[in-house]
């Protein structure tokens, strides 16, 4: 907790509503000024379809790009999961392409969507 953002590896936001903890976001492969990579995850599925999600995200994306100095975010979720696809889209984020991976060492091979953010985008659509 105590190291500067420009030595962290990985950061995490807890997501809440009304008082309550319902997912995180996080961002790591961080390159301090230049970019990292954003994950996003509501934890259960009562929680999902909502619409907290558009919110918590628009709100968590101006903490990693102030805290990290960032030019641009990545973020790839599962291309079959609409929600967070959905999400990233009405955020401004643009869509870069398709291609499958084993995105982290707990993850099953997957197609996944790669969209990038850069911090002009992000203040001029939101």
């Amino acid at each position: 907790l105590d190291i500067p953002f420009d030595q962290k590896e990985i950061y995490y936001v807890i997501w809440q509503v009304d008082g309550r903890a319902i997912g995180h976001s996080n961002v790591n492969q961080i390159e301090f000024g230049k970019h990292a990579s954003m994950h996003l995850h509501i934890w259960e599925s009562k929680d999902r379809q909502g619409g907290n999600g558009l919110d918590l995200v628009r709100q968590t994306i101006p903490i990693y790009f102030d805290k990290f100095r960032l030019e641009k975010l990545i973020c790839e979720p599962y291309a079959l999961n609409p929600a967070p696809n959905r999400a990233l889209e009405k955020v401004g984020f643009e869509f870069i392409r398709s291609y499958e991976t084993i995105p982290g060492i707990i993850c099953f091979h997957q197609l996944v969507n790669r969209y990038e953010m850069s911090r002009i985008r992000f203040d001029e659509v939101n």
